[in-house]
């Protein structure tokens, strides 16, 4: 593309190869946008065939089967490329025309091109046999040895669900059955959608746990909001209005210091009665704080610290066994 592009003026190349791009990007997506910027770049540079080949494919993938067939011819005629012809035959059968998509599938160029459109072709036509109610010769065409080839090519799954899809349509549920879960074994992204069938012929129903996922993360949050905390202004309410005094559950005093109506009944009921019990256990309190056991035995700890030997009086201290002479004289008593 970038060697024909060079027969461009360089701004009108640059312009071209914008459009170019913004086709490619958008032919998964939105194949419609995708082919009107692929025909903005042919009205610019329609003598390029990659340019009427961006047209042809993306006109294909939009279902301007017209358009796309006329395109492909160009294509072909410009750049002598015959890996089309799929497409073109494709196209002929979209258009109700399944016998021109068989000529197109026996063209002489069929063995120049590579595998993959090999096995596109022979796709295209099986359907064709199936939409003229040639079903035999729809699964005859299919059964070729690629069928069982061990190969990691993206045709594999596509030729094996086409096989399985025919023997359905033929009546053969058994085979259709193997040769799906066979597809389904090849096909590592799901594009075919063989599980699916697979599980339909088995009368099982196919979840997909992606959607699941993405479906039960807002349960889960609305289900964190219904158990907030404001449920417990309620649960008092009819708590209070079961004791029988409902002003009370209006009473914020109680709603804020009791946690059960019967203790915040308990509370009013002690204020209205104005009984003096607190007061006399507060009266009893103090006389326990007085009557004190330990504070006794620091007293007595006390008292014997104040006692020592050498202040004990004259008369005590005096030894039984041997008395004072009578000529001494007694000592006085020593101060404390």
């Amino acid at each position: 593309m970038k060697a024909e592009l060079r027969s461009l003026p360089r701004s009108l190349a640059d312009l071209v190869a914008q459009h170019l791009v913004a086709s490619g990007r958008l032919l998964d997506d939105d194949p419609e946008l995708a082919y009107k910027h692929a025909r903005t770049a042919r009205r610019l540079a329609a003598r390029l065939g990659g340019v009427r080949e961006a047209v042809a494919i993306t006109a294909y993938l939009a279902e301007h089967y017209d358009e796309a067939l006329t395109e492909f011819r160009a294509v072909r005629r410009m750049t002598g490329n015959h890996e089309v012809l799929a497409m073109m035959a494709d196209c002929e059968r979209a258009l109700g025309r399944p016998d021109k998509a068989l000529a197109l599938a026996r063209d002489k160029h069929v063995h120049d091109v590579s595998e993959a459109t090999q096995i596109e072709l022979l796709i295209v036509a099986a359907g064709a046999r199936r939409d003229m109610k040639q079903l035999a010769a729809a699964i005859q065409t299919l059964e070729v040895p690629e069928l069982t080839k061990r190969t990691r090519a993206e045709w594999l799954p596509r030729l094996r669900y086409a096989y399985a899809d025919a023997l359905e349509a033929a009546g053969r549920t058994e085979d259709a059955l193997e040769w799906f879960h066979r597809a389904a074994g090849a096909d590592a992204d799901g594009s075919t959608g063989a599980a699916e069938r697979a599980a339909q012929l088995e009368g099982l129903e196919f979840t997909d746990l992606d959607e699941d996922d993405d479906y039960d993360e807002p349960t889960d949050e609305a289900d964190l909001v219904d158990e907030s905390e404001p449920t417990d202004e309620p649960e008092l309410v009819d708590e209070a209005e079961s004791i029988g005094e409902p002003e009370l559950a209006d009473d914020p005093a109680t709603t804020d210091e009791a946690e059960s109506a019967d203790e915040s009944a308990l509370a009013d009921e002690a204020e209205l009665a104005d009984e003096p019990e607190p007061a006399d256990e507060a009266d009893q309190a103090d006389e326990v704080e007085l009557v004190d056991e330990p504070a006794d035995e620091a007293n007595l700890v006390d008292e014997a610290e104040l006692v020592d030997e050498d202040d004990v009086p004259a008369d005590e201290a005096e030894f039984p066994d041997e008395p004072a002479p009578a000529d001494t004289e007694t000592p006085e008593k020593p101060e404390n």
